[in-house]
């Protein structure tokens, strides 16, 4: 059964930071690139970041460049989204995804194999 399973939400100060992570089961991570995506409330979703299978290759929406930074540790079948600088426009659902081939700007499950459940991530002083 695949899983993708994200961790690290909460509520946060604007200027701090947080970091999501998505543990994964049921498939072969490191075959897989990886991204987050986010849905901010009344809002549509929209494309954070992406990272190809062996983590070599980082693209970022530029709503985020510079502040977020993902990662991947395919020993463990874990991705990373590190965060600073929140804003308060960065709340929302984060969600990962999975995909077998490195595409980017996918915003919903049907651009992806795989799809996690999300978590939220509220900046709000």
């Amino acid at each position: 059964q695949v899983q993708l399973v994200e961790s690290g939400g909460g509520l946060v100060q604007p200027g701090g930071s947080l970091r999501l992570s998505c543990a994964a089961s049921g498939f072969t991570f490191s075959r897989y690139s990886l991204s987050w995506v986010r849905q901010a409330p009344g809002k549509g979703p929209e494309w954070v970041s992406t990272i190809n299978i062996g983590g070599s290759s980082t693209t970022y929406a530029d709503s985020v460049l510079g502040r977020f930074t993902i990662s991947r540790d395919n020993a463990k079948n874990t991705l990373y989204l590190q965060m600073n600088s929140l804003k308060p426009e960065d709340t929302a659902l984060y969600y990962c995804a999975a995909r077998r081939w490195f595409v980017v700007g996918g915003t919903t499950p049907g651009d992806y194999d795989y799809w996690g459940q999300g978590t939220q991530v509220t900046v709000s002083s």
